[in-house]
C-alpha cells in the first residue's frame, strides 16, 4: 500500500509534461494550490490512493475543480431569451470588433480633439442618444439600478418621493426599490393601493414631494380591477408643483417591436413626449448592448445629475462606452437592425427556422433519451414584458432510467454546457438559443445513453 512519503513533490508534478496544458490554461499558481489542497486532504485521511502517485492522476481532479471557477460559454436553451443569470443580451460581433479596436489603444475618452483640452466622457454617446431619442441631454452610468439611484440622490436627498404601492418592485437577487431609495438618501412615501392608484393619491402628498417617480413593473404585472397613474398625468402634476418627474423603464426599447409581431415595450422617446423630465432604462436588455444605465431627458435636470459627485462613482468605463456607442450606431440604420442586434434577431426568428433547428439537433440525442420536437412558448426575460410570451419550438427529453435533474446535470457537464428548463417531468430545450447550430449539434453528440 502506498505511503504518505510516496506522494510526489509539488514541484515535480508542476514540471511534468502531462500537466503543462493545465498550467497553460489555468496558470501555475492555481494548479500548484490545487495540488497542495489534494495532497493535504490525502494526509488528513492518511490513505494514499494510487491515482495520487502520478501526474496523470491529478489531471482530471484539478481540471474539474478549476473549470468551475472560470467563466465559460454556454448554450442558453431555457426559453428565456435575455436571461439575467446567463449574461443577458448577446453582443454583436461587429460591435465587439469596433470596441476592441478602441480599447486596446489610447482613445479620446475624455479628450476634445477640436480644442486639445479635457472633454466629457459621455459626450459622444450623449450626442447619439439625443439624435435617436430626440431628448435634450443624456448620460451613462454602470447599470440601471445606478441610474435610478443617481436620479433619486440628485433630486431628493433628505426629501420625500411618493411611489405607487403597485410599483414597489423587487427584482432578481432580492433587489428592492424601497431599499434602493433609502440608500439614495430619500424617504419613500407609499401612495395608493397595490392594484389601484389614482392621481388624487399623488395630489394628497404633493406638498411633501421633492420629485415624482413612476417605475415600470419589470418582472410582474397587475391585471383585473386595477388602475395606475400614467406618465403624462404624473408629468402634469410635477410641472404644476415645480418639481422634476422621473420614469424608470427597466428595459425600454428604442424601436417599435410590434412591427416584427412582438409585444409592445415602452419606449423612452414616448415617455419623454408625455412630458416626463428624466427617463432611465437599460443598455443590455432589449436595447441589445452592454450593461449600462442610460439617463435621458431635459437639459436642466441632466445638468444636475451630471454634476452630482456620485456620478463619478457610478460612471461607465471606456469598454462600456465603446460597446454602447457601437450598438447605438446600429439603430441609426433601422432597415438593417435585425442583422446587427443579436437579441432582436433571436426574438424575431420564424417558426420555420426554429423547427429546422430542432429537426437538425434531434439525431444527436441517444435513442434512450426520447427526444421529441414540440411547440412551446418562450419569454423575453430580464423583466421585459413579463405578461407576454412568444411562440417557439423546443425539444423535450426524458429517460426511463434518469430523472430530469440527472438529465439536466449531464447536459451541463458537456464540453460547452447546455442549460434548459425542467417542466412536466421533462427537460425542455428551447430553440431560440440554439446558435451556433452546428457547434451545438457536435456538442450534443457526446451525450451517453
Amino acid at each position: 500500500m502506498p505511503q504518505l512519503r510516496d506522494l510526489p513533490a509539488v514541484d515535480t508534478l508542476l514540471s511534468a509534461i502531462e500537466l503543462s496544458p493545465l498550467i497553460q490554461h489555468h496558470g501555475t499558481k492555481a494548479v500548484r494550490d490545487e495540488i497542495r489542497t489534494l495532497q493535504d486532504q490525502i494526509r488528513v485521511k492518511r490513505v494514499v490512493p494510487n491515482w495520487a502517485l502520478t501526474p496523470t492522476g491529478y489531471l482530471s481532479a484539478i481540471d474539474q475543480t478549476l473549470s468551475k471557477l472560470r467563466y465559460t460559454p454556454i448554450f442558453n436553451l431555457t426559453g428565456t431569451v435575455i436571461h439575467t443569470n446567463l449574461g443577458r443580451a448577446l453582443l454583436s460581433d461587429a460591435c465587439w470588433q469596433e470596441a476592441q479596436a478602441l480599447v486596446t489603444r489610447p482613445m479620446n475618452l475624455e479628450f476634445d480633439l477640436a480644442t486639445g483640452r479635457r472633454g466629457d466622457r459621455d459626450a459622444i454617446v450623449e450626442r447619439r442618444l439625443c439624435r435617436l431619442i430626440g431628448c435634450e441631454a443624456a448620460t451613462v452610468v454602470n447599470n440601471g439600478a445606478a441610474a435610478l439611484l443617481l436620479c433619486l440622490n440628485t433630486f431628493a436627498q433628505n426629501k420625500k418621493v411618493p411611489v405607487s404601492r403597485g410599483e414597489l418592485i423587487e427584482i432578481g437577487g432580492s433587489f428592492r426599490l424601497p431599499e434602493l431609495m433609502a440608500r439614495s438618501g430619500c424617504e419613500l412615501l407609499e401612495v395608493g393601493t397595490t392594484n389601484r392608484t389614482h392621481v388624487a393619491d399623488f395630489e394628497a402628498v404633493l406638498d411633501e414631494a421633492a420629485m415624482l417617480l413612476k417605475v415600470h413593473p419589470s418582472n410582474f404585472y397587475i391585471g383585473g380591477f386595477s388602475a395606475a397613474v400614467s406618465a403624462a398625468e404624473l408629468a402634469e402634476l410635477a410641472l404644476k408643483q415645480g418639481i422634476p418627474s422621473c420614469v424608470d423603464l427597466g428595459s425600454g426599447s428604442l424601436v417599435d417591436l410590434t412591427k416584427w409581431g412582438l409585444p409592445a415595450e415602452p419606449a423612452p422617446q414616448a415617455v419623454l413626449n408625455d412630458g416626463i423630465d428624466v427617463v432611465t432604462f437599460s443598455g443590455d436588455k432589449l436595447l441589445g448592448g452592454v450593461q449600462a444605465g442610460l439617463i435621458v431627458g431635459k437639459k436642466n435636470e441632466l445638468a444636475k445629475i451630471k454634476t452630482n459627485p456620485l456620478k463619478r462613482a457610478l460612471r461607465a468605463d471606456k469598454i462600456t462606452l465603446a460597446l454602447l456607442d457601437a450598438t447605438l450606431k446600429r439603430y441609426e440604420d433601422p432597415d438593417t437592425l435585425l442583422e446587427h442586434i443579436p437579441v432582436l434577431k433571436t426574438l424575431t426568428l420564424t417558426n420555420q427556422e426554429l423547427q429546422r433547428r430542432a429537426d437538425h439537433l434531434l439525431p444527436a440525442f441517444p435513442a434512450s433519451w426520447h427526444a421529441q420536437r414540440v411547440t412551446t412558448q418562450a419569454q423575453i426575460g430580464s423583466g421585459a414584458l413579463p405578461d407576454k410570451t412568444i411562440p417557439s419550438v423546443g425539444i423535450t427529453v426524458n429517460h426511463k432510467d434518469k430523472s430530469p435533474d440527472e438529465i439536466a446535470a449531464q447536459l451541463r457537464a458537456l464540453a460547452t454546457p447546455v442549460i434548459g428548463r425542467i417542466n412536466d417531468n421533462k427537460v425542455w430545450l428551447d430553440m431560440h438559443g440554439a446558435e451556433p447550430l452546428e457547434a451545438l449539434h457536435e456538442n450534443l453528440l457526446a451525450l451517453t445513453p
